[in-house]
C-alpha cells in the first residue's frame, strides 16, 4: 500500500490475517474503490485472487466526526462465487440531527440482499470478474448499480397545449401495473401521445376501482389472523418464548404473508415491527426474570431535582412495572379521563375569551394590566383598579375599561377554580390506576398487555395498504396538475389583461411628461393608440 494511502494497509493487515474461509468487514471511503496507481494494482490482485465479496455503499454524515460517504467491503478466504455483491444502500436512511442514521428496515434490507446475495434494481447487483476486468478494475459503486433518482421531466407540447402525455403516466410506479384497469377509469382513450383526465375526483375513482378493493381485500384476509398469532406467541407463550429470536420469528411470519402481496414494502413492515419489538422484548424479559407478578407491579417514579447546588432523587407519584398508566386509563377508567377532559376544555375556553377581551381593548385604553408583550393580563394590576368595585357598592360605567377588567377577574377566578379541581381529579386519576394496576389479578391483566404488545403492531400494518393507495392519488393529482394550465391560455390572458389595462390608461390624465410615459407603456403593453 502506498505511504500516503493507508486504508489499504489496514484492509491487506486483516486480510493477511484471517484463515481459509474467514471473513472480515472493513469500513473504508469511496477512494479505494477507484483510485489508480498502486491502489489500483492492489484492487486488481483482490479481484483476480477472488477476495472481495461484496461492497456496500453507506449514506453520508452516518459516523460523527466526518460527513463523508464511506462503504463496508466484505472480503473472504476461500470464496466459492467469483462475482462481487455491490449494493447501493446510500438512500436509505432517517435524519437525526445533523447526522443521518440506518433505521432497522434499512439495516435489515442490507442484511437480507447480502445473505441471500440478491439482484435488486436500483438497490443491488451481482457482478462478474470480466465485468468488472472490462472496467480495469475500477469498482466506484455507480457503474454497476444506478440508484439516483430520474429529473422530472416537462413535456412541451402538453405544457403548451394541455393534456397528458402517456409516457408520464407509464413512470408513475409499479401501482398502475398491478391496478391495470385504472387508467382506463381516469384518463380517456386516444391515438396520440396525449390522453385527457375523465374526472375531477381522482380518489373516488380510485378507492371504488375493484383491482384496488380486491387488493385491500386480499391484503386484510392474509392478515385478518395475525392477533391471534400474535397472542399466542406473546401473550399466551410468553414464559418460553426465546426473547432473542422473538422479532425474526415475528418478521418471518409477516413476510411470509406478504409473498402474495404486491407493492407493499416488507421492510416497512419490518420498521413496524421493530419500533415495538423495543418495548415488547424489555417487558418480556422482565416478566421471565420476576415472574408474571411483575405485570401487576407499581414502582415509585423517581424524578431528579436540583435544590441549592446538589441534585437530589425524590419521588414523583408512581409509574406501572409493565402497564402504562395512560394505556390503563383508557381502557379501565375512561369516565375519569372524560371528566378531566370536559375540564380541560372549560379552562381552554377561558383562555380563547382572555384573546378576545385582549383584541377587543383599544390601543389607548391599555395599560400596565396588560403585560409588554401584550398577551397576557396581570392580575395584581387588575385587582389595584376593580378594587373600588369589589363590594358591588359602586358599579363601574357601562362599556367602561373597568368594567372588562371586573369580567376578566371573574375569569381568572373561574380559571383558578378549575385548575384546583384539575389538579385534585389528576390525583385521585393516577392513584385510582395505582390501586387498579396491584389489584389486577393475572388473567385480568393479560388483555392490558395485549393491547400494549399487539394491538400497535396490527394497527399500523393495516393501513399500509391504504398508504399505497393514497400514495398513487398524490402521484396522479400531481400529474393532472401538471398540465392542467396550459401556456396558450396564459398568454391570452395576460394579452386580455395588457389590454384591460392600456384601456384604462386611456382614462388617465396628467402633465406633458406623465402622458408620454403612459404612451410609451401603452406601447410595451402592445394597445397602444395609432396616432
Amino acid at each position: 500500500a502506498p505511504k500516503t494511502k493507508a486504508d489499504y494497509a489496514f484492509l491487506l493487515h486483516d486480510l493477511y490475517h484471517l484463515r481459509a474461509g474467514g471473513i472480515m468487514t472493513i469500513v473504508l471511503p469511496h477512494g479505494v474503490l477507484f483510485r489508480g496507481g498502486d491502489e489500483g494494482e492492489i484492487r486488481k490482485n483482490l479481484i483476480e485472487n477472488n477476495n472481495i465479496d461484496a461492497i456496500i455503499g453507506l449514506p453520508a454524515n452516518i459516523f460523527f466526526g466526518t460527513g463523508i460517504p464511506t462503504i463496508i467491503m466484505v472480503l473472504k478466504k476461500g470464496r466459492t462465487n467469483d462475482d462481487v455483491l455491490i449494493i447501493d444502500a446510500s438512500k436509505g436512511f432517517a435524519k437525526e440531527g445533523k447526522n443521518n442514521k440506518l433505521r432497522a428496515r434499512d439495516i435489515k434490507k442490507i442484511a437480507d440482499t447480502y445473505n441471500d446475495r440478491l439482484e435488486i434494481p436500483h438497490f443491488s447487483r451481482r457482478v462478474s470478474r470480466s465485468e468488472i476486468r472490462s472496467n480495469d478494475y475500477n469498482l466506484n459503486i455507480p457503474r454497476y448499480v444506478d440508484s439516483s433518482e430520474k429529473a422530472e421531466s416537462i413535456d412541451i407540447y402538453a405544457s403548451m397545449f394541455g393534456g397528458i402525455p402517456k409516457a408520464e403516466i407509464k413512470t408513475l410506479g409499479s401501482e398502475l401495473d398491478v391496478f391495470s384497469s385504472l387508467e382506463k377509469e381516469l384518463f380517456t382513450e386516444s391515438t396520440t401521445p396525449y390522453v385527457a383526465t375523465k374526472t375531477d375526483n381522482n380518489q373516488a375513482v380510485i378507492d371504488a376501482n375493484a383491482q384496488v378493493v380486491a387488493f385491500k381485500d386480499n391484503y386484510s384476509a392474509e392478515f385478518a389472523n395475525l392477533s391471534g398469532w400474535l397472542k399466542a406467541l406473546l401473550i399466551d407463550n410468553m414464559d418460553d418464548l426465546a426473547v432473542a429470536r422473538g422479532e425474526t420469528i415475528i418478521a418471518d411470519e409477516i413476510f411470509t404473508r406478504l409473498e402474495n402481496i404486491p407493492l407493499v414494502d416488507k421492510y416497512e413492515a419490518y420498521q413496524i415491527l421493530d419500533d415495538k419489538w423495543q418495548t415488547i422484548s424489555t417487558d418480556l424479559e422482565m416478566i421471565q426474570t420476576e415472574g408474571k407478578t411483575a405485570i401487576t407491579q407499581v414502582d415509585p417514579h423517581m424524578v431528579t431535582k436540583k435544590k441549592g447546588n446538589e441534585e437530589t432523587e425524590v419521588q414523583d407519584g408512581w409509574i406501572g412495572h409493565i402497564l402504562p398508566f395512560e394505556l390503563v386509563q383508557k381502557l379501565r377508567l375512561q369516565s375519569e379521563l372524560d371528566t378531566i377532559a370536559q375540564k380541560e376544555s372549560e379552562v381552554a375556553a377561558i383562555q380563547s375569551e382572555y384573546d378576545e377581551i385582549l383584541e377587543s381593548i383599544a390601543e389607548e385604553d391599555r395599560g400596565e394590566f396588560i403585560n409588554e408583550d401584550g398577551t397576557a393580563f396581570v392580575p395584581k394590576e387588575i385587582a389595584k383598579i376593580i378594587k373600588p368595585y369589589a363590594k358591588g357598592k359602586v358599579k363601574p360605567d357601562a362599556g367602561s375599561i373597568e368594567e372588562t377588567l371586573i369580567k376578566v377577574d371573574s375569569l381568572m377566578t373561574k380559571e383558578k377554580n378549575l385548575n384546583a379541581e384539575l389538579k385534585k381529579l389528576r390525583n385521585e386519576l393516577h392513584l385510582k390506576t395505582k390501586d387498579l394496576i396491584e389489584g389486577l389479578s393475572i388473567n385480568e391483566a393479560l388483555p392490558i398487555l395485549y393491547e400494549k404488545w399487539v394491538t400497535p403492531i396490527v394497527s399500523a400494518i393495516s393501513v399500509l395498504p391504504d398508504s399505497i393507495v393514497s400514495a398513487l392519488e398524490g402521484k396522479i393529482d400531481t400529474l393532472t396538475k401538471k398540465y392542467s394550465v396550459r401556456m396558450i391560455d396564459i398568454e391570452a390572458e395576460i394579452k386580455e389583461s395588457e389590454t384591460a389595462l392600456s384601456e384604462m390608461i386611456d382614462e388617465l390624465e396628467g402633465d406633458e411628461f406623465d402622458m408620454l410615459g403612459l404612451k410609451e407603456l401603452q406601447k410595451l403593453l402592445g394597445g397602444g393608440k395609432n396616432e
